[in-house]
């Protein structure tokens, strides 16, 4: 029975390593195919005008007029959210397929969807003279959004897989642990230590 156990232990911890492995990543399937459309359309919003003719790829860089849009806090901080989280994480976690940086993803990418109505607000509300919000500013809002809804989606299946191998894992090591012990009760001596 030991020269049993000590001859599946490798395969046992081999196996253990794997299922570590796999957790760690996503397998985001078709919504992968969505997430890379709606990341290509946020970046197609940053050469669309933000607000008058000022472009997102204009609010980044504070370039070709946007220091004479008066152009608040709240949307340079959507844009660069946008672009880090809806972009960059995004494409990071579809490339590696890495669950924390689909986590990151999702975060960065909720906190761009409040900053991204913020940003609308702050330019419905802008002084008489200067525009209002542009095209590219609600494209670029309603990306993030539903980029924020398939990463929470490719998240919480991952989540739950994650729980079920997690309770399996306890499952085998509880049974592991109550056949060793009835191994040790039942050993040379019996389980009444007589022998008999």
């Amino acid at each position: 029975m030991k020269k049993e156990h000590t001859d599946i232990d490798p395969l046992r911890a081999e196996i253990d390593a794997a299922e570590r492995r796999v957790a760690r990543e996503i397998d985001p399937g078709v919504r992968g195919f969505v997430v890379a459309i709606l990341v290509f359309v946020l970046l197609g919003s940053f050469i669309l005008p933000h607000t008058g003719s000022v472009r997102g790829w204009d609010v980044l860089f504070s370039s070709h007029g946007a220091g004479a849009a008066a152009l608040a806090l709240p949307q340079r901080v959507f844009t660069w959210l946008a672009l880090v989280f809806g972009v960059g994480f995004s494409m990071l976690a579809l490339t590696t397929r890495r669950w924390t940086l689909a986590w990151i993803a999702l975060a960065g990418s909720a906190i761009a969807s409040v900053t991204g109505l913020l940003a609308i607000w702050s330019r419905q509300t802008v002084a008489v003279g200067h525009p209002g919000p542009g095209v590219g500013l609600f494209v670029a809002w309603i990306a993030v959004i539903m980029l924020t809804f398939h990463w929470a989606r490719v998240v919480w299946s991952r989540t739950i897989v994650q729980l079920a191998a997690e309770e399996e894992r306890r499952r085998v090591a509880a049974e592991r642990e109550s056949r060793t012990l009835l191994d040790t009760l039942d050993g040379p001596g019996g389980s009444d230590g007589t022998g008999a």
